[in-house]
């Protein structure tokens, strides 16, 4: 007699004999319908190679992007879904309707295929729909283009244009419209088309500085072309970028902000003082440093970087903002436009990138002829840096990791941004004025001599030295770190001596943020106030030979720079189109606000419209000025929501 256990594993053995049946029985019919269907199966196959022909030659195209590895299975899913759809289409109608189909999305295909590489071989960028409404400015460049385009591009496009007339002369031949398999193809085609998004993960839903590393952020936002067709392929790229231009939904015009903004800036202003034109003339550098606080300038941690603070003009009581996501970049896109990531709503500051800025600090200097370049140790792809700048108007954005290789993590010490040959030969042009902006890395987190850069700068001090480790605090390696980014500076001015370049070249020097970044934030006590906003202390000077010594201790932020530079360099300009001043003007009222809607003005520090600090103010001049930051902020986030001065060109 059996056991209960016998018969369970009796069952589950039938079970199984009849689940294997049914495989192999599946496996038959499936063998026997492709043996059937051999000739017409050939056919579509025939049909679908030029269609991965082209996703694939664009992608390897597109390999050098560093974003998203290509062989990440959603953008294959993409590809395979359109093709389905575009061969679905085309095997549902008979014969002539069919054959036309099959061709005009081969042709339109195969056109977007040879204009997004061209654009890509001349900008580095893939095209884009928002282009079309300025092809008749770059009409006349578009013969040069198809010159200079890589000869690959030309190649790639003739094999794919041979598998296309292949596949027109194996179409299947369909007799009758078959509009049942239509709408299946359609149905199937909208339901993997909503499920596809969903294998890139979850998107950040609240403003982190790694929202451009999330491929479903990029794929919402899908600002950055070069990251959007990483991620999907060619021909969900092509699309989304249709429907992001042309058909999506634009968020909800309030006419009350809009009349706001107009009233914003109807005035126009303009002002001189003592400083007017004092570098007018002269070239430009601009150091972003890295983290390097406030409390780390001194004479022996930084000694070139203090010696310019002392010779030249020091704004004391200087605040970086660190709002948002990416306060590094943060300080890029306010020391170049002039405005601040929005505190009333959540964007990145790298999400703007298809905002026009026509007053930005290099469109500004190129219309005083300059060549404008920003300088540093990462890529172009990191914080959509090559897309941003582009849009700013810069000639490049050089990347280290992208013109030298390096065998090491030598690229991570700041001095490689000058040693590096390449990129000193680009940093000291000898025929035109120039702006160079360098963004600085070394002192970047982790402050450790275990590990990148502060182990690097420990194994160098201690070179050909007999001595036991000795593991460094993280205050150790931060100053250690900062002399690293001073020794940069050194070298830069060493360089503008020997080319003779130095009594011509003014040099602006500011931190993108406080050093945040130390894991014991109790460091900091000892150096700054702590307690509020005012953490955000930070240093800022402009150097140049001729300048002379000057201290300012009115309130500043890193959207004060561009109007400074502006007045600094004789630029006529609209004072209104910014949203900081010229701090250096005699009329200006020192103030800086942060996301919280807090502020400062050198005297009171302001929470929710109270004073916390213990200070006096006139409670007329404090309502005055609560509603002044207000009105500040509404109409820096106002403009960038609604791209004011691209659609008031």
């Amino acid at each position: 007699m059996e056991t209960k256990g016998e018969k369970h594993n009796n069952k589950a053995h039938s079970i199984g004999i009849k689940r294997l049946s049914k495989v192999k029985n599946l496996y038959k019919k499936i063998k026997r319908f492709i043996i059937k269907n051999k000739n017409i199966i050939m056919r579509i196959i025939f049909m679908i190679i030029p269609f991965i022909l082209m996703d694939v030659f664009i992608g390897i195209y597109g390999l050098r992007i560093n974003y998203y590895s290509y062989f990440i299975m959603t953008p294959w899913f993409f590809a395979m879904m359109w093709i389905f759809l575009f061969i679905g289409i085309s095997l549902s109608f008979k014969k002539g309707i069919g054959k036309f189909f099959y061709i005009l999305f081969n042709v339109f295909f195969m056109f977007m295929f040879l204009v997004d590489n061209v654009y890509y071989s001349t900008m580095k960028t893939f095209f884009d729909f928002s282009l079309v409404e300025a092809a008749s400015e770059g009409s006349p460049y578009m013969i040069d283009a198809l010159k200079n385009c890589n000869p690959l591009v030309y190649a790639c496009l003739l094999i794919v244009f041979i598998f296309f007339i292949i596949g027109v002369k194996k179409m299947p031949k369909i007799e009758n419209n078959n509009y049942r398999m239509l709408g299946v193809v359609i149905a199937i085609f909208i339901t993997l088309h909503l499920i596809c998004p969903l294998t890139y993960g979850k998107a950040n839903t609240v403003l982190t500085w790694s929202s451009w590393r999330n491929p479903r952020n990029v794929y919402n936002s899908f600002n950055d072309n070069n990251k959007g067709l990483k991620i999907t392929g060619f021909y969900e790229y092509t699309y989304r970028n249709f429907y992001i231009t042309f058909l999506k939904t634009k968020s909800e015009v309030s006419e009350e902000e809009l009349n706001f903004l107009d009233e914003a800036y109807t005035y126009v202003a303009s002002t001189k003082n003592k400083y007017t034109s004092k570098l007018k003339g002269k070239n430009l550098i601009l150091i972003q440093l890295e983290g390097t606080d406030n409390w780390l300038i001194n004479a022996k941690d930084t000694p070139t970087i203090y010696k310019l603070m002392n010779e030249g003009i020091n704004f004391s009581n200087h605040y970086s903002f660190y709002n948002g996501g990416g306060s590094t970049f943060n300080s890029e896109f306010a020391v170049n436009t002039g405005y601040v990531t929005p505190i009333s709503y959540t964007q990145n500051a790298y999400s703007f990138n298809k905002n026009s800025f026509p007053n930005s600090l290099a469109n500004i200097f190129k219309s005083e002829g300059y060549s404008v370049n920003a300088f540093h140790m990462n890529s172009g792809e990191y914080y959509s840096r090559t897309v941003n700048y582009k849009n700013w108007g810069y000639d490049n954005y050089y990347g280290l990791l992208e013109i030298s290789k390096y065998e090491d993590d030598s690229y991570k010490l700041d001095r490689e941004l000058i040693l590096n040959e390449q990129f000193n030969e680009l940093l000291f042009p000898t025929d035109t004025k120039f702006v160079d902006y360098i963004i600085a890395y070394s002192g970047h987190t982790p402050f450790t001599n275990t590990k990148e850069v502060c182990k690097m700068l420990y194994e160098e001090d201690n070179e050909g030295k007999e001595v036991e480790f000795v593991e460094m605090s993280e205050e150790e390696c931060a100053r250690r770190q900062a002399r690293e980014t001073d020794y940069m500076v050194e070298l830069l001015l060493k360089n503008l001596k020997e080319k003779n370049l130095l009594d011509n070249t003014a040099i602006v020097i500011f931190t993108d943020h406080y050093l945040y970044t130390l894991k014991d934030q109790t460091i900091l006590d000892h150096y700054k106030n702590t307690s509020n906003n005012l953490i955000n202390k930070t240093p800022w000077l402009i150097w140049s030979k001729g300048l002379s010594k000057t201290k300012v201790t009115k309130v500043t932020s890193q959207m004060n720079i561009l109007p400074t530079l502006l007045n600094l360099y004789g630029v006529t300009y609209n004072k209104n189109n910014y949203i900081a001043e010229d701090a250096l003007n005699t009329k200006y009222n020192g103030q800086v606000f942060f996301n919280d809607y807090s502020w400062y003005d050198g005297n009171v520090y302001v929470e929710n419209g109270e004073v916390t600090n213990g200070k006096k103010i006139k409670e007329d001049t404090l309502n005055n000025k609560n509603e002044y930051i207000n009105y500040i902020i509404k109409k820096n986030d106002l403009t960038l929501k609604y791209n004011y001065f691209k659609n008031k060109k």
